[in-house]
């Protein structure tokens, strides 16, 4: 089933207590530590930071009345019309308390493993089409040679993992924010997940950038309100890039033994979106290891998980996965782990006549004159000395290092040999001893 880009279902709103999977007894202590904690005694201020729609919150409300741990207010408050106001009994705050003991999570309801699995499907990274022209469109800044949008399309299309290796400063990092951008839909995002009555909370504003929704409008929130289940928040496909700062621990589960409630790993944050791995071999731990972890999820599309209980269960992996990488894959792989990669495609130095339209580009956005004295000692006299290898990053590098002489010496930007000789200088270390 193949939806294009920008019709994710979204998740239904519950209808009623009964159906929404998770057990009474956490729904009423949520409710009961939400009201406790934020001091709330309206039904309708109530389902808005529970995330539950009013008719299911009032359901809510009339269970903890029954067990006497609410009552009425008696009281119908003025600024809302008639509606009623309750507050906690004794017995109420008594649980409170007991269950803020035992978990101090309250807020949005969170959402049952399962119903979530349902929305991943529903949102999968690999029901999404990617055409040549979104591609072209979202590494347009870039120039790159045209047969590797050849390889990068498919790769990107079948939402399988890519491994992307090469000398570095050719723009890896590049392609791969590149990729995030050519997806541009939107998906729903869990504020928080259920399993085995825990709660893992896995939205996060650092790494999910929340759609602007038309909140201040009171008539349009009538009008929303039911559309979406609101324990999910609409976001940009999420992307996560980590470098050299990986480690095998941060796609565990991240206990909080304070708050006693769980916060999501990075790869579980990253589902529905792209997970870049970036600059591997220089973690600490060894390109092997990681990939190692990596490879049930890849195979099988779920990720294994373990509580404080030391209780495994299993979790959707629905991420495009990207590994960049400056070492040849032979050097850091074995042959095993290389087979498990999906595409392999190698990010080379341009050619000479791509250097020279990167640097005619930079020039002209820096505002450079070009001169071509200057290129043909660039290109006849220094290129050389490096065995003529061209690398995507030295054109800003240079023509950057030429404007910071240029306005140090206090002339207009220009370019000239000498000037393009302490540029050049800049960019390598000249190879010696130093004597400690």
């Amino acid at each position: 089933m193949n939806m294009q880009a920008t019709n994710v279902m979204a998740p239904p709103a519950p209808k009623s207590l009964a159906g929404m999977q998770l057990p009474m007894a956490m729904m009423r202590d949520i409710l009961l530590k939400t009201m406790f904690r934020m001091n709330l005694d309206l039904v309708t201020e109530i389902a808005k930071v529970i995330c539950l729609p009013v008719p299911v919150t009032q359901e809510l409300v009339d269970l903890a009345r029954t067990q006497r741990l609410l009552e009425a207010t008696g009281t119908l408050n003025a600024n809302n019309g008639s509606e009623m106001g309750y507050q906690l009994t004794d017995a109420g705050k008594a649980r409170a308390l007991d269950a803020v003991a035992q978990s101090e999570y309250f807020g949005a309801m969170p959402v049952p493993l399962d119903v979530y699995r349902e929305q991943v499907k529903r949102q999968s990274i690999r029901n999404i089409q990617v055409t040549r022209d979104q591609l072209t469109a979202a590494m347009g800044h870039l120039i790159l040679p045209g047969e590797l949008l050849d390889h990068l399309g498919p790769a990107v299309g079948s939402g399988r993992s890519i491994l992307m290796y090469g000398p570095p400063g050719n723009g890896k990092s590049s392609i791969s924010n590149g990729i995030r951008d050519a997806l541009g839909d939107k998906i729903y995002v869990p504020r928080a997940i259920e399993y085995s009555g825990q709660v893992i909370t896995v939205y996060d504003p650092i790494v999910h950038s929340a759609a602007e929704e038309d909140l201040d409008d009171p008539n349009s929130l009538r009008r929303t309100s039911g559309r979406f289940d609101t324990r999910y928040v609409l976001c940009e496909r999420p992307t996560v890039i980590t470098g050299g700062e990986l480690s095998l621990s941060m796609l565990d589960l991240v206990y909080n033994p304070t708050a006693r409630t769980y916060q999501a790993p990075l790869q579980l944050k990253a589902t529905g979106g792209i997970f870049i791995v970036d600059d591997l071999g220089r973690q600490a731990e060894p390109p092997q290891a990681l990939v190692n972890r990596w490879i049930v999820p890849l195979e099988e599309n779920k990720d294994i998980l373990a509580l404080q209980s030391g209780e495994k269960f299993e979790v959707p992996f629905d991420t495009l996965v990207i590994f960049s990488t400056n070492f040849h894959p032979n050097e850091i792989f074995d042959k095993a782990a290389l087979r498990r990669i999906f595409f392999k495609i190698k990010i080379d130095g341009p050619e000479q006549e791509d250097f020279l339209k990167i640097f005619a580009m930079v020039a002209r956005k820096r505002k450079m004159p070009l001169d071509e004295a200057s290129l043909v000692h660039l290109l006849k006299k220094k290129y050389p000395t490096i065995d003529n290898i061209y690398a995507n990053y030295q054109p800003i590098f240079l023509i950057d290092q030429i404007i910071a002489i240029c306005e140090f010496e206090g002339i207009p930007y220009q370019m000239n040999p000498d000037l393009v000789d302490r540029a050049w200088a800049n960019m390598f270390v000249k190879e010696e001893k130093i004597v400690h």
